[in-house]
């Protein structure tokens, strides 16, 4: 199976880190969740973002999250994928240059890549999106199409794969989501 490096950082999105990095465990895959500046064994703080009406989501206080590496430690050579959670990470990581040369790598070297939410929001920071169909939470559609990519606007619980980038709007589309990039990965 894949092994496969995870990106967070504080306030990343509750569920859109805690389930792929289980999920994916339990289809066999490892999962390193990293962060910048923190060690394994380290814990980054999550928000719960959710749907209830209103004219965005409403954002709640998550669970701390265990990092199980190094960020400054990790191989990407020895990696075979890279998994980008949402929440309000992505906003602040994506001016952190060591990610991404990071998200770069794995584009560069074409292995896929599974982003959700806000984890567009690197995606646009480090490389083009020309060429590709990308689905974020509706926020982040001007960052796509800044980036050259074709914002899909898909239902929240649907997800799309175009070339090795899987990506989806929110955490409803996980079971899509991680059947997707799953599938990429088989």
């Amino acid at each position: 199976m894949a092994r496969l490096l995870l990106i967070a950082g504080d306030y990343v999105e509750d569920y859109e880190i805690m389930v792929p990095f289980q999920a994916l465990q339990a289809m066999g895959h490892s999962v390193d969740a990293v962060c910048p500046d923190k060690r394994e064994g380290d814990k980054v703080r999550t928000a719960i973002h959710d749907f209830e009406g209103d004219q965005t989501y409403s954002e709640k206080p998550g669970h701390d999250f265990t990092l199980n590496a190094t960020f400054a430690e990790v191989e990407l050579a020895d990696y075979d994928a890279l998994v980008i959670p949402g929440g309000r990470a992505p906003e602040y990581l994506r001016l952190d240059e060591r990610v991404l040369d990071q998200v770069r790598h794995f584009v560069e070297q074409d292995k896929p890549i599974a982003a959700i939410c806000h984890g567009a929001q690197l995606l646009a920071a480090a490389v083009s999106l020309a060429g590709h169909r990308v689905s974020a939470y509706p926020a982040c559609a001007p960052e796509v199409r800044l980036a050259g990519g074709d914002y899909a606007e898909i239902a929240v619980d649907q997800a799309v794969t175009s070339g090795r980038l899987v990506t989806a709007p929110a955490w409803p589309a996980h079971p899509e989501w991680l059947r997707q990039f799953h599938a990429l990965l088989s």
